[in-house]
């Protein structure tokens, strides 16, 4: 099972937010909604999604504006973003795309030509997303098989380890906090202990084997990742 597409919608009017979020969630993404720029900020800040909807209109910061903000952030500089607006004048689409966005929707829209242009940017920025072998250093993950090999050799994983793997390895050098994978490994509907993270990712070095350097490690408390110095030895 591969992780859910984390997907975003800055949206103050409360219909057209409903809609999308059930038409993105029947489609398999994980949805979340601000109805203010400031709050789509202040989220995008603590975890960053895998795709922005974006209001151009919006109360507290403006769509543009936090679309200008995030392209001028490291971490955001590539969050795919699609600019949702009632503005179809060519001079407005000709603003949107130059303050970063990359897709350009006016309102009123066809959710199907919406939900088929969202798949489309997320198989660009994330073409792991999409890939059967996923590769890092010398660990191959195979999804259509469920095998992972390590210098060649065949590891058996525990289907949650597999997924714990599968997600570091579609998020290299991201740094994942314990609450945000439990989120996007077992799913929000999940209530368990955030130190269960800590027994899989234990189980999974293990099975992995305790070879130097460790391809997972803790970044100074805050979280775990895929070590990115280890996938260039």
């Amino acid at each position: 099972m591969s992780a859910k597409p984390r997907i975003l919608i800055a949206e103050d009017e409360e219909p057209l937010s409903l809609l999308l979020r059930y038409n993105l969630e029947a489609e398999g993404c994980d949805v979340e909604v601000a109805a203010r720029g400031d709050e789509a900020e202040l989220m995008i800040r603590e975890d960053v999604p895998d795709l922005l909807l974006l209001d151009w209109m919006l109360p507290g910061i403006s769509g543009i504006e936090l679309c200008r903000r995030l392209r001028l952030r490291r971490e955001t500089e590539r969050l795919p973003i699609i600019m949702l607006t009632a503005r179809g004048e060519e001079g407005d689409r000709v603003r949107g795309l130059a303050t970063g966005a990359d897709d350009y929707v006016v309102k009123p829209f066809s959710v199907p030509e919406l939900l088929a242009r969202v798949r489309a940017l997320l198989r660009r920025a994330k073409p792991s997303e999409t890939a059967e072998l996923l590769v890092f250093g010398d660990i191959e993950l195979d999804r259509s098989q469920h095998r992972v090999r390590r210098a060649g050799k065949p590891l058996r994983l525990g289907p949650t380890e597999f997924r714990l793997l599968e997600f570091l390895m579609t998020n290299p050098g991201r740094v994942f906090s314990r609450e945000q994978l439990l989120d996007r490994v077992w799913g929000r509907d999940v209530y368990i202990d955030e130190r269960t993270v800590d027994v899989h990712v234990g189980r999974l070095r293990k099975a992995l084997g305790e070879s130097d350097p460790d391809p997972i490690r803790t970044v100074r408390g805050a979280g775990y990742s895929l070590d990115e110095t280890y996938a260039a030895r």
